[in-house]
């Protein structure tokens, strides 16, 4: 977890989301304010050792994907009262 706590002191941090199946595979998608935030999390001096620890002892292979999120919606049927108690 110090990854993500190092993460979460960085500027431009907004959040993260990680999960593992029982095989193992495994996801984590951060989420930044800016290029340039992802550049300075890049650039991080810890980071970057853990990266390659990570690659020495951890990964055979791994992607790497920069992307933009141009919409995000969440839909939470607990929390929506109309679709509750429609089928309550």
């Amino acid at each position: 977890m110090r990854m993500v706590e190092l993460a979460q002191s960085m500027p431009g941090f907004l959040s993260y989301e990680s999960t593992r199946n029982a095989s193992g595979f495994g996801i984590t998608v951060s989420y930044w304010s800016s290029r340039e935030a992802i550049a300075g999390w890049r650039a991080h001096a810890e980071h970057a050792a853990a990266q390659h620890i990570g690659r020495e002892r951890f990964y055979a292979s791994y992607d790497l994907r920069i992307a933009r999120v141009e919409r995000h919606t969440h839909f939470d049927a607990a929390q929506d009262p109309a679709r509750t108690e429609a089928y309550a």
